[in-house]
């Protein structure tokens, strides 16, 4: 482990450092200068503070070091609720699968619940070679504890190189329990997974609020975590001749007490979810004012589409939170997505790229959401959108997807 180090007695002008640092890390006050927790070793102090001050001093000891042959497979953290089965697991079975395949190494599933024999067959039908199934009145809804202490099980007894758990409510909280328990690192909402043939995991995520996209490797610990949201990957597909098996795991009684009492539960019920749109449109700061948004409204109802936001309108109080796209909103994968307005930030962009089609709206021509659709339409929205919807209601929906569109437009 790497430390910073001040030199003080090097110091000539305190009220100086604290400029060097964007995160606000470095601190100068009657005490003298010191790193506060705000630090992320950017090592920018190092490199442009006076000669000497800073001072990054290795801990010296050895790495700790991993017999990778021990550790072998990919293993899916299933969710389930009342046997069935939650899409993003699905998802990450595909991936799973996909990684095993490259790496050579089996692929591996673990479910808790109760009632669990047809989720079982249905996961072989992915093509997972061992599914560790947990069956008990205890784990029939989630409570942390108690599917910490299952997936902890599960992980002991396959000892897989990687772990992949669906970056829900439920998943959030139960992949940093168990990597912690395990005292190996988690890498949450990944975007881009990959291995290497000695099965260090390449975990890709949006890093210092979307500006970036950090690379991340755990080579010397296993097995290694990552989360990743729902509609980032495609759905698995089943195989021909299921060829895997199920084993029935039970753990002791007092592995599976809570300090989580369940009182009552109230299904959120049906509702339309933009995750789940096959077409959408997206509609941004461009957009104007809060008044303007009928016209949107008016596109979707003609492509029977749902309207999705980027987190401006959601933070002006325009539009429901639930309505969002990107990193602090929801990941969305429809077949057609048009946006109106929007420039195409990183954030954004990370929430949407994984959709069939795009087309984009915006009077920019140099408009980063260009460098993503595409379709691209340079123009003002109030003069294109109207335009499109006579369009669409004259010809239909279909007639987006036609090179006639292009002339058109």
């Amino acid at each position: 482990m790497s430390t910073l180090v001040v030199h003080q007695e090097k110091i000539t002008d305190a009220k100086a450092l604290p400029g060097l640092c964007p995160f606000g890390a470095i601190i100068a006050d009657a005490e003298g200068v010191r790193i506060s927790e705000s630090c992320r070793m950017c090592l920018l102090c190092v490199k442009k503070g006076p000669a000497g001050v800073f001072e990054l001093r290795k801990d010296d000891a050895p790495a700790r070091i991993v017999d990778k042959s021990l550790w072998q497979g990919v293993l899916v953290s299933i969710e389930q609720r009342d046997g069935v089965i939650h899409p993003v697991s699905l998802e990450l079975v595909g991936k799973a699968r996909e990684l095993a395949q490259k790496a050579r190494q089996p692929l591996y599933a673990s479910v808790a619940g109760l009632g669990l024999d047809a989720v079982g067959l249905e996961l072989l039908a992915y093509g997972i070679d061992t599914v560790c199934m947990y069956e008990d009145p205890a784990l029939q809804l989630f409570r942390v504890e108690p599917h910490t202490a299952v997936l902890e099980d599960a992980i002991g007894f396959l000892k897989p190189a990687v772990v992949l758990v669906g970056g829900t409510p439920s998943g959030r909280m139960l992949a940093p329990r168990a990597a912690a328990r395990l005292h190996t690192g988690l890498t949450a909402d990944c975007t881009v997974l990959d291995i290497q043939s000695n099965g260090d995991l390449d975990q890709i995520r949006p890093a210092f609020g979307g500006n970036i996209m950090a690379h991340i490797r755990t080579p010397n610990h296993r097995p290694q975590f990552a989360t990743v949201r729902y509609k980032v990957f495609d759905m698995a597909h089943t195989v021909d001749i299921p060829t895997g098996r199920i084993v029935r795991r039970s753990l002791p009684p007092a592995k599976l007490v809570s300090g989580i009492e369940v009182l009552e539960v109230h299904p959120k019920g049906v509702g339309s979810y933009i995750e789940d749109a096959q077409v959408l449109v997206a509609v941004g700061k461009g957009i104007g004012s809060q008044a303007n948004l009928g016209l949107v409204e008016q596109l979707a109802t003609v492509l029977g589409a749902q309207v999705a936001c980027t987190r401006p309108l959601v933070e002006n109080g325009w539009m429901d939170p639930r309505k969002q796209i990107g990193l602090s909103g929801r990941t969305v994968r429809p077949k057609l997505i048009i946006t109106c307005g929007i420039s195409g930030s990183v954030q954004f962009v990370a929430g949407m790229k994984g959709s069939e089609k795009i087309i984009a709206i915006n009077s920019d021509p140099n408009a980063s959401i260009f460098k993503t659709a595409h379709v691209g339409l340079v123009g003002d929205l109030f003069e294109i959108v109207p335009r499109l919807i006579e369009l669409i209601s004259a010809h239909g929906a279909s007639f987006l997807h036609t090179e006639e569109a292009n002339s058109h437009v």
